[in-house]
């Protein structure tokens, strides 16, 4: 699974900022150890062989020590996730129903389970699968944009700067 995983986003990782998944596979061994995530692999089948098509982990509460969600922003508005927190397609798959077929099998656990969303993120340069996303109605909930700003090389030491004096107060 965690070879699927790397194969999968070997591409979308090479250009973004925050890697997509799978961060290390000692991450991907403890979700896989833990029981507050649903773990769905998908699977084809031709004859006697069987090759993992498909993958998606999934947990009905916000969950991991390294999530920076706000369990109060769904609160507010009434939404109970389900939270995707990984959706791969193999890419010798794309494209052929895989990820459509997924899905449905994820709306179908959230209406089970009495979730009202489903709630994932995106690469906002991951062009294909923003597209996708947004071509089955899922919207941006909020924004998190990585700004950077090139600093000018100088010298070894800073300039001097002059400071302001502050005034005495009269009481």
């Amino acid at each position: 699974m965690w070879q699927f995983l790397k194969d999968t986003f070997r591409e979308v990782n090479r250009e973004t900022v925050e890697y997509q998944r799978p961060r290390l596979k000692r991450h991907f061994l403890e979700v896989y150890e833990d029981e507050a995530v649903e773990q769905l692999l998908f699977e084809l089948v031709q004859g006697r062989q069987v090759e993992i098509v498909g993958y998606a982990e999934c947990a009905f509460e916000i969950a991991g020590a390294d999530n920076w969600m706000n369990q109060a922003y769904f609160e507010k508005r009434e939404m109970r996730p389900l939270f995707i927190d990984e959706l791969a397609v193999h890419p010798t798959h794309q494209g052929r129903g895989v990820g459509t077929f997924i899905l449905r099998q994820l709306e179908h656990l959230a209406r089970v389970r009495g979730c009202t969303h489903l709630v994932l993120e995106v690469a906002e340069n991951n062009k294909r699968a923003l597209g996708y996303y947004r071509s089955r109605n899922f919207y941006k909930l909020d924004a998190a944009i990585f700004l950077a700003k090139k600093v000018v090389t100088e010298g070894e030491l800073l300039p001097p700067t002059s400071l302001l004096r502050r005034r005495k107060v009269s009481p």
